[in-house]
């Protein structure tokens, strides 16, 4: 086997079939997750939306704020779970210590629920705190939301590194073999025409994004990569008839045709794949530096959290 397709192989991002069966299990789970995190926040904001509007003054006399206040029945389950939450999010950091833990699955996988569960806090805080944020679950609240604003931004840096199974990051030279190897699958294609890859494939200046202040680089980064979107639908329509084009809804959904589908999951590949090598270095710095925001804003938050917690056993609201 040569050595691009041993380095296709390994990493697994060409073709059909380097969706594993855990892999899919993980993402259906996750989506299931996502979906009951987005149906339980919202079920809670319907059903105490005409409570929570009330002046704060108002709302002793509301027949909900004896099940929605803080110390109320669904006010304190809502405290207990955003508790677990909170302690969940942290088993991820503690993965890395903790040797019996770290055979669990894998680091991206963690990851993902890492994310979930740093999403869907804030939320569940919130409606527990009746939102209205004072004192010290004001400031913890505040500092979690931006933990979990700045996790979004970790997720994303973090799917910007390729990485090998072993979790260590791929050397330049392996990414550019990779490169070559999807490269030679579009060269080797008839569906697309070339003057149209060429157009998809189009990178920034390398010395231009090398000059990238950091600020500036990340929004680049995402901007690339919703661009990518439409050029893949455009892809699509410049391979489709009219009638193909409107069914694939101007080619942003999938068609039927596996051979097509194939190619320009190459193409999409290889744009992404190029973007990556392309800002790897403004990557890695961006995401070293994102550690020593995340960090100290995730301890901040726990150390307030906590305090919260136990001034409400001192006084006695438990």
């Amino acid at each position: 086997m040569s050595t691009n397709a041993t380095a296709t192989a390994r990493i697994g991002v060409v073709g059909p079939r380097t969706a594993t069966t855990a892999e899919r299990r993980h993402r259906l789970r996750l989506y299931a997750l996502y979906a009951l995190a987005i149906a339980t926040n919202l079920a809670i904001f319907i059903y105490g939306f005409d409570y929570y509007r009330l002046p704060a003054m108002e709302r002793p006399f509301s027949p909900k704020h004896h099940w929605l206040r803080p110390s109320g029945p669904v006010g304190l389950y809502l405290g207990f779970m955003g508790v677990a939450l909170f302690l969940g999010i942290f088993l991820y950091p503690l993965r890395k210590h903790w040797q019996w833990l770290s055979t669990k699955g894998s680091t991206r996988h963690w990851l993902d629920i890492h994310v979930l569960m740093g999403l869907t806090a804030p939320f569940i805080i919130a409606f527990h705190s009746t939102l209205k944020f004072r004192g010290i679950a004001g400031m913890a609240f505040w500092i979690m939301f931006a933990v979990s604003a700045s996790g979004v931004v970790g997720r994303y840096l973090y799917g910007q590194i390729p990485r090998k199974v072993t979790t260590a990051e791929l050397s330049m030279r392996e990414l550019q073999e990779l490169q070559e190897s999807l490269s030679s699958q579009l060269a080797a294609q008839h569906l697309l025409r070339e003057e149209d890859l060429r157009a998809f494939l189009r990178m920034p200046d390398a010395n231009r994004v090398s000059r990238l202040p950091i600020v500036i680089a990340l929004p680049y980064m995402m901007i690339l990569d919703v661009i990518r979107v439409f050029g893949v639908a455009r892809l699509r329509r410049r391979a489709l008839g009219f009638g193909a084009t409107l069914r694939t809804l101007g080619g942003f959904l999938p068609t039927r045709n596996r051979e097509l589908e194939t190619v320009i999951r190459a193409a999409a590949q290889e744009a992404a794949l190029s973007k990556r090598i392309l800002f790897l270095s403004r990557s890695q710095k961006v995401f070293h530096l994102w550690h020593v925001v995340h960090k100290p804003f995730s301890y901040a938050f726990a150390v307030l959290a906590l305090l919260h917690i136990g001034l409400q056993f001192v006084l006695g609201y438990f």
